[in-house]
């Protein structure tokens, strides 16, 4: 009341009030309602009691009359007694001789009935008819029964012989050898001492079921084991353990298929026929805890099943990206490489796709072992596809050559050894598992396998799409510079082997396209081809110039008339000044921008950094005047058959003019060739290639 009066307001203690008010109304009434019970019953007792009073009158004199008839019949019951006692005494002597004399008979008639026995095997009436005799013959054997005693104990070794013949039959049904033994028990026959035998017959059983178990055999077994128990009692921590081998050895078996990527409903069918039949031998050997241990090791199967599905998917993916074709003579034969790229897509989501309906039948059904395991197998396919998809990752990694960390364990593969065109599609591949096969695989797991939650919640969810994108995205990201910097490479050595050999400060006098221009533009053949069968976009051709590029005519540059009318050394001169008046003036130029994952930022990107490559080779050299006249053909002449690849025309025509001023400072007596002289030569070289390819436009 303290407490009530100090925390509750005014409002509150009338509530209470009143509440308390209709307790103890309520309370009154069920008072009121026992008292009224209580005293209904009293009535109805008072009334018993006076029926019973009215009832005992007069039993007393019954009473006495029954005494005195029981008195008169006791009396004549011992005269009776007393007449017929010499006559009972005679008959039961008479009949204790008659027991004897059936007795002696039965002995005298027991080899004949051992002998029907024997021939009607009925082994059980046998041993009975000697062990109700054998006192007999222990006490009189030696006297007039010793002939009886003999052809008896040679009949019931027979019957020995015929019921050990029987226990160690293995066409007997187990009932009928526990039964032997049993009535070998019965006759003292030293059974166990066929314990060992026994046993090594029940092992050679199971090594048989092992090969070849049936649902008739392991009820075989289990009424084994039961008949064990009862025949050797002190046999069960044997009979244990070789329960336990039975099922670990069967376990293994199945551990052995999953090496053989076997289906999800064929596992599930033998760890089912498995469960039920440890159920069955549980029931008798409760002991061997054979439930859990077969969901233990279930548990485990399951998830190694789980696991080697990834892994064969994994090692599926990689030998279709492992038959990727190379590049023959810088060029690919048509759509071979799109289709390399397709199978790979159609490999990696419809894989994904395959495994989640092979995994649905591990959660999809009502049977104890499935709904046990169902949580944890939820987890297991959500874990297996967040550890799939990064090992793949990291997969990638080592088949382009390049290994994400010094600390992984993977076998890196030698960077010369590896088909560019397999970093393009891995690079393409990580798009497409980014933006189509995360998200569906995220859908599908959503609407399939939702729930889990048996892993602790201090690991996170066990699949988590935004990290895995992420990771793609960077991948992808790095496998597009990588393919960009191979090809770079590759084109940048030949071109330096190439570059170098001539000795340009005693050079001749220019009179076609340098070899190494047609070097160049074949390698650079096989990176268009590449790229446009594995990525986005097409490639423009025969477009104009925009307003920076060149023309593909060299009579239409008024600098080139302007230069008509100089005389050579003061045209050298007043180029060279002009090319450094107009770096100072122009506006900058942004060169090398981000890279798209499109046919024309990609081929771009090779080219400008082969000829930013190209201007250093340059620079390292020196010219005579015939040397800056080739770089000059050279130049004008890419400038011409680069334009209907690239994109940024602009930058490219930045680029090559930068080559060409590069030349122009590192020449002795840097005096160009006529445009009437450059147009010549650059027709002539496109009327050889007309003529070497009628095709080519």
């Amino acid at each position: 009341m303290n407490v009530l009066v100090q925390q509750s307001n005014l409002e509150a203690l009338l509530q209470r009030h009143v509440k308390m008010a209709a307790e103890i109304k309520n309370l009154d009434t069920d008072l009121q309602m026992l008292v009224y019970e209580n005293y209904n019953k009293f009535i109805s007792a008072t009334d018993t009691i006076k029926r019973m009073k009215t009832n005992i009158v007069g039993m007393e004199a019954n009473m006495e009359q029954l005494l005195s008839k029981i008195t008169s019949v006791q009396s004549r019951s011992d005269t009776v007694n007393t007449s017929l006692f010499d006559k009972r005494e005679n008959i039961e002597k008479l009949h204790r001789t008659r027991n004897l004399l059936r007795k002696v008979q039965f002995i005298y008639d027991l080899p004949t009935r051992l002998n029907k026995c024997i021939k009607t095997e009925a082994y059980a009436d046998a041993v009975r008819f000697f062990t109700g005799a054998k006192p007999i013959f222990e006490a009189y054997g030696d006297t007039s029964f010793h002939d009886c005693k003999k052809a008896s104990e040679e009949a019931i070794d027979l019957v020995t012989q015929h019921l050990k013949t029987k226990l160690y039959s293995d066409s007997e049904p187990i009932e009928s050898r526990a039964e032997a033994v049993v009535l070998l028990k019965q006759l003292n026959f030293p059974v166990d001492s066929l314990k060992s035998n026994l046993l090594e017959k029940l092992e050679d059983c199971l090594l048989n079921f092992q090969k070849e178990p049936t649902q008739a055999s392991i009820g075989d077994i289990s009424k084994t084991f039961r008949a064990y128990l009862i025949i050797f009692p002190d046999s069960e921590k044997r009979l244990i353990e070789l329960a336990q081998a039975l099922f670990s050895n069967r376990y293994e078996t199945v551990r052995e298929n999953l090496r053989k990527r076997i289906p999800s409903t064929y596992l599930l069918a033998m760890l089912r026929s498995l469960w039920e039949d440890a159920t069955a031998i549980d029931e008798v050997i409760p002991e061997a805890a054979l439930p859990a241990f077969s969901l233990e090791t279930t548990r485990d199967i399951i998830r190694q099943h789980i696991a080697t599905a990834f892994l064969h998917l994994q090692s599926e993916i990689s030998d279709v990206l492992a038959r990727t074709p190379s590049t023959s003579n810088g060029k690919l034969e048509e759509s071979q490489l799109q289709t390399a790229m397709e199978t790979s897509k159609v490999k990696v989501l419809q894989g994904c796709i395959d495994l989640l309906q092979e995994f649905h039948h591990l959660i999809d059904g009502n049977t104890e072992l499935l709904v046990k395991l169902r949580d944890l197998v939820i987890d297991w396919v959500q874990e297996g596809f967040q550890d799939f998809f990064q090992k793949l990752d990291g997969h990638f990694h080592m088949l382009s050559g390049r290994s994400k960390s010094p600390s992984q364990e993977m076998e890196s593969v030698q960077i010369d050894k590896v088909p560019t065109a397999l970093v393009l599609m891995l690079a393409q591949l990580c798009v497409f598992i980014e933006q189509t096969a995360i998200p569906k695989v995220t859908e599908e797991l959503a609407s399939s396998f939702s729930g889990g939650g048996a892993r602790s919640y201090e690991y996170g969810p066990p699949f988590v799409p935004g990290e895995i994108c992420r990771l793609y995205r960077s991948s992808g990201e790095k496998f597009l510079h990588h393919y960009i910097n191979m090809k770079t490479q590759k084109i940048s050595k030949l071109l330096n082997k190439r570059f170098t050999t001539p000795v340009w400060i005693k050079h001749k006098e220019p009179r076609e396209v340098n070899m190494f221009v047609d070097l160049l533009l074949l390698e650079f053949n096989g990176v268009v081809s590449e790229v446009k069968q594995v990525l986005p976009g097409l490639i423009r051709r025969h477009r104009h110039s925009d307003s920076t590029g060149s023309t593909t005519s060299s009579r239409s540059n008024p600098m080139r008339e302007d230069m008509l009318n100089r005389s050579n050394t003061h045209r050298a001169r007043s180029q060279f000044l002009e090319n450094h008046l107009a770096k100072l003036f122009e506006q900058k130029m942004e060169i090398f921008t981000k890279v798209e994952y499109t046919q024309e930022s990609v081929i771009s990107a090779v080219l400008k950094l082969c000829l930013k490559s190209l201007q250093e080779f340059v620079r390292l050299q020196t010219f005579n005047r015939s040397g800056f006249q080739q770089i000059q053909l050279d130049m004008e002449f890419l400038k011409t058959s680069l334009k209907e690849f690239v994109d940024d025309e602009a930058a490219i025509s930045f680029l090559l003019k930068e080559v060409n001023n590069a030349a122009h400072e590192r020449c002795l007596d840097p005096i160009p060739l006529e445009p009437p002289i450059l147009d010549k030569l650059i027709s002539a070289k496109l009327a050889k290639i007309k003529e070497q390819s009628p095709n080519m436009q």
